[in-house]
């Protein structure tokens, strides 16, 4: 018998399924996937963030859009080799489609695609100026009319937003903002970022000054610039809020600090929306045919209604806006909360001699950073990644690729190997009182993360402040009430305080759009975040997707981008090329619009 090469097994199958797709014959296309398969599109056919899971859902989506979406020239990369483990066949491919470059990757089981990733890198036409199609810059010649580049600018900043309108207004300057902002400037859509704090990076510098990226360098690249390779691996916030500003600039965007958003309406018979913003004071009219959302993944504050706040003497901060722990020298703090802000908060209080004392309501998924990055990341996101060749582009597939209905499966034993490696750390926690998991199911970090967005902590330090009893720790309680001057938990311990930090989490995205738009729009979207896996925080119906993220939304041009680096960074490329083809008026069939869930 024949030993078939893994590059040949992908070529087969590949070659099938353009011949299937070419002709139309839907149902061939279908039987090359075997009956548990999945096939995640973002954009390229459906236009659309969507997960297609078995045959059904596969034969809905091609009959809805083979036709327009005119696929072909399916081709492995030869730049990159096809491999074999345990039984799947993995590799890579390149394809087009009617208006766009697609790039791919395939998993193979028993001859048949197990899992098929379809993602869009650019509409035809409409390519980035980069690489050989890079713009000359200076002008060379002799013409006594032109502009110098500072000049052009200066006219630029001068009329958007004024005498000409930005086809798209983003509301939200930081990172998920910038990031969407260089894409769209890279396709030449006049976009105008709204931002209310002064300057690009102060939503970091203005947090309390400990905070750092808990995420390692090899993660958090921006599109187009990466960090430098003498980065640190760990960004303390003002490099952080630093770089954003110099990108910025660098990027020449169009960011209008010190502004903020009054109101959004949108007009359906125009297709406009009239955005007020105040600029420094003045009452300015946009009317862009877009607006995104770039508020935060995190959304609005939420800061629990507590009997007798309005009696509590000392102060009273949601984690956001703490200052950090200068002013609290030898005073008494508590801290509400036991996820990442409230244990960063609590280790610099500490720090800087305060008596600090920890509420854990619900338990807590915890991973050291330095496992992590060994077990979790450092396959795809780490110097021993980099040096075996691996790319950020390439690592974003890889992760996109797998569905998120099977993702569980994959991050189940990297969690098995850190619990059993830290099972000394773990066991000193849980004697010291602390309520740990590793979410509902064992999947750990990067699924509570999508889920629900919160429930864990990166460990830097600040647990073996709780496990010899420098942070105190109450746990399984919740507040009842404050008095004059303490907080009374609800098993009755009081604890005295001169400050009262919530680290409380905060609400879904659309709250943003309540306040800015109105609550029929924000009940038209529904939640944002999350995949409905019936998990805590993270109910049914099963979407397969992030709700409302990067993508087409039940309120006509209105889009939510948000998350962490990583996120900002991959999913900007998407929505970018969502919002270009709209403006080059390229006809964008969506398949599987998401329907509103309003359960948190």
């Amino acid at each position: 018998m024949l030993d078939i090469s893994p590059s040949t097994k992908i070529d087969t199958v590949l070659s099938k399924l353009a011949d299937a797709l070419a002709s139309g014959n839907i149902e061939a296309a279908v039987n090359l996937f075997q009956a548990d398969c999945y096939w995640r599109d973002l954009v390229t056919f459906t236009w659309n963030l969507k997960t297609l899971e078995g045959h059904e859902q596969i034969r809905d989506m091609l009959s809805s859009q083979l036709a327009s979406i005119k696929p072909s020239n399916f081709v492995q990369d030869a730049k990159e080799m096809a491999s074999e483990a345990d039984g799947v066949t993995d590799g890579w491919f390149e394809f087009e489609t009617a208006t766009a470059r697609g790039y791919g990757h395939i998993r193979l089981k028993n001859g048949l695609i197990w899992t098929l990733l379809t993602t869009m890198s650019e509409l035809k036409g409409h390519e980035e100026p980069k690489g050989i199609r890079r713009p000359m810059g200076a002008e060379h010649g002799h013409n006594r009319d032109r502009k110098t580049w500072t000049e052009k600018r200066e006219q630029e900043a001068a009329e958007l937003g004024y005498t000409t309108q930005p086809y798209v207004v983003i509301i939200g300057g930081g990172q998920g903002g910038i990031a969407l902002g260089a894409r769209l400037r890279q396709l030449g859509v006049p976009t105008i970022i709204i931002e209310k704090n002064e300057r690009p990076g102060d939503s970091w510098r203005k947090r309390y000054k400990s905070l750092c990226l808990h995420d390692p360098v090899w993660y958090d690249h921006l599109p187009y610039i990466p960090f430098p390779e003498n980065w640190p691996v760990f960004t303390p916030k003002d490099k952080v809020g630093d770089w954003l500003e110099m990108y910025t600039k660098v990027m020449e965007l169009n960011y209008w600090g010190s502004t903020t958003c009054k109101s959004a309406q949108y007009d359906e018979a125009t297709g406009e929306w009239t955005v007020v913003v105040d600029r420094n004071g003045e009452e300015v009219v946009l009317r862009p045919k877009q607006l995104v959302l770039a508020t935060g993944m995190s959304g609005k504050p939420n800061v629990p209604k507590v009997p007798g706040q309005d009696i509590f003497k000392g102060e009273q901060q949601h984690s956001s806006q703490h200052p950090g722990p200068d002013a609290y020298a030898g005073k008494k703090v508590v801290v509400i909360g036991a996820n990442n802000s409230a244990h960063d908060i609590c280790a610099a209080l500490w720090e800087a001699g305060a008596d600090v004392t920890m509420v854990q309501r619900s338990s807590t998924h915890i991973v050291k950073s330095d496992s992590l990055m060994e077990i979790g990341l450092g396959d795809l996101y780490s110097e021993r990644a980099v040096a075996a060749g691996m790319t950020t582009r390439k690592a974003d597939l890889i992760f996109a690729s797998l569905p998120y209905k099977i993702m569980h499966e994959f991050q189940i034993p990297i969690y098995n190997r850190i619990r059993e490696k830290d099972a000394d750390f773990y066991a000193a926690l849980e004697k010291a009182g602390f309520m740990l998991d590793f979410g509902d199911d064992g999947s750990g970090l990067f699924m509570k993360y999508l889920r629900r967005g919160s429930g864990y902590y990166i460990d830097v330090g600040a647990c073996d402040l709780i496990i010899d009893g420098s942070i105190k720790l109450k746990s399984g309680t919740d507040i009842s009430h404050l008095t004059e001057n303490a907080v009374v938990l609800k098993d009755g311990t009081e604890l005295p305080a001169d400050l009262v930090v919530y680290a409380t989490g905060y609400g879904s995205m659309n709250g943003w759009a309540a306040d800015l738009i109105s609550r029929e729009v924000a009940d038209k979207v529904g939640k944002c975040w999350g995949v409905g896996s019936a998990t805590t925080k993270d109910p049914g119906p099963w979407e397969g997707e992030q709700r409302n993220m990067w993508k087409p939304t039940q309120q006509e041009a209105l889009w939510f981008h948000g998350g962490n680096l990583h996120q900002s960074r991959h999913y900007s490329q998407y929505l970018s090329l969502q919002l270009k083809a709209r403006q080059a008026g390229l006809e964008t069939p969506v398949y599987g619009l998401q329907t509103p869930h309003h359960l948190s």
